[in-house]
């Protein structure tokens, strides 16, 4: 897992790498190539890896069930280059964030892609049911997958469905989103017009919008118009979807037209069970679940000179009431003596 330097998520998540659309702009192909190290070499580790076949059934795709190391030890992140790979070690890492995230899965491959097998999908959305803290979203140019697999849907508002379009050719591709998830497009790189106002159906169907131009070794070869931009924007305004620009569109636009809009559900945050229970408990009193830093510690030792040892917890009103009950002067503790002055500042 890694923290993302893509602005629109938090997380990028990759249990499966590589991928075959041969896109001319894919920044993942260039990436792969900087860190897979010597690719004949690695095949001949036959040890290391297994090899299964596409979904087709006709070309070797990889798996990995641990990390695959060079020869001083480090970790091939891309040890076959842009082939696909299943990295199944990778599966527990959303399980290791302690804070809800926005995690795009599969940055460097299209996970919906025809030659994925079935069981690799299985896999990696058993790992998101397991972490439901978390947002996923899904991005792939072979948006029919979605149907043709069935993901989950129903019930899921932390799963986000979306696909690539750059031309006006592509457009059509949200027609297959599916129909009753979270959805969005990303229209990065705009490569050209794609005249918004002759689909604006496709703003009442998505939740979400992204645009962004070309970067890397690409960068200004198709430089998006600003007209182009502003047509996408006023529809998806009309509709209600909300627009997120990357910051690649900073010298089309301006900083003061930039958008950086989210949908509601990617604006919350959730932690993980782990560390909702590291930071709530229940007061001992009256049973609410509160979190421990809201609350009085109760701690007993049996004899003098042990370090105390904490027991338990109780609210602030509860503490209150037990103090008067039993005749014992409450202690004034300055965290209270601030809450009290700022309530009296209202």
């Amino acid at each position: 897992m890694n923290r993302s330097k893509i602005e629109w998520c938090d997380h990028t998540w990759n249990p499966v790498t590589g991928c075959r659309h041969g896109c001319q702009y894919c920044y993942a192909r260039r990436l792969t190539k900087r860190f897979c190290g010597n690719v004949r070499l690695n095949l001949m580790a036959k040890d290391d890896y297994r090899v299964e076949y596409d979904a087709d059934g006709r070309e070797e795709i990889y798996v990995l069930d641990k990390p695959m190391l060079n020869e001083t030890g480090n970790q091939l992140v891309y040890p076959f280059g842009f082939e696909p790979t299943l990295h199944r070690y990778r599966m527990d890492i959303p399980s290791k964030l302690k804070m809800g995230n926005n995690i795009f899965v599969g940055a460097m491959c299209d996970l919906f892609g025809e030659w994925v097998p079935d069981e690799w999908l299985d896999e990696v959305f058993e790992a998101c049911e397991k972490n439901p803290i978390h947002n996923y979203l899904f991005l792939t140019k072979n948006v029919s997958r979605y149907s043709h697999y069935g993901v989950p849907t129903e019930g899921k508002k932390n799963m986000w469905y979306g696909t690539t379009i750059t031309r006006e050719s592509e457009v059509s591709r949200f027609n297959s989103l599916p129909a009753f998830g979270n959805t969005f497009v990303s229209i990065e790189p705009l490569l050209e017009d794609i005249e918004p106002e002759k689909h604006n159906i496709l703003f009442k169907q998505v939740d979400w919008i992204i645009l962004g131009a070309e970067t890397g070794v690409q960068k200004n070869k198709t430089v998006p118009e600003f007209e182009w931009i502003k047509k996408i924007v006023v529809e998806a305004d009309y509709a209600g979807v909300p627009v997120f620009m990357k910051d690649s569109l900073v010298k089309v636009v301006g900083e003061d037209n930039m958008r950086r809009e989210f949908p509601k559900q990617l604006q919350h945050s959730e932690i993980s069970p782990k560390l909702k229970k590291k930071l709530f408990d229940d007061c001992v009193e009256c049973h609410k679940h509160l979190k421990k830093s809201e609350m009085i510690t109760l701690l007993g030792r049996s004899r003098r000179g042990e370090q105390p040892k904490q027991y338990a917890f109780m609210c602030r009103k509860c503490f209150s009431d037990f103090c008067k009950n039993h005749n014992i002067e409450e202690p004034n503790f300055k965290i209270m003596e601030e809450e009290t002055d700022g309530e009296n500042d209202d």
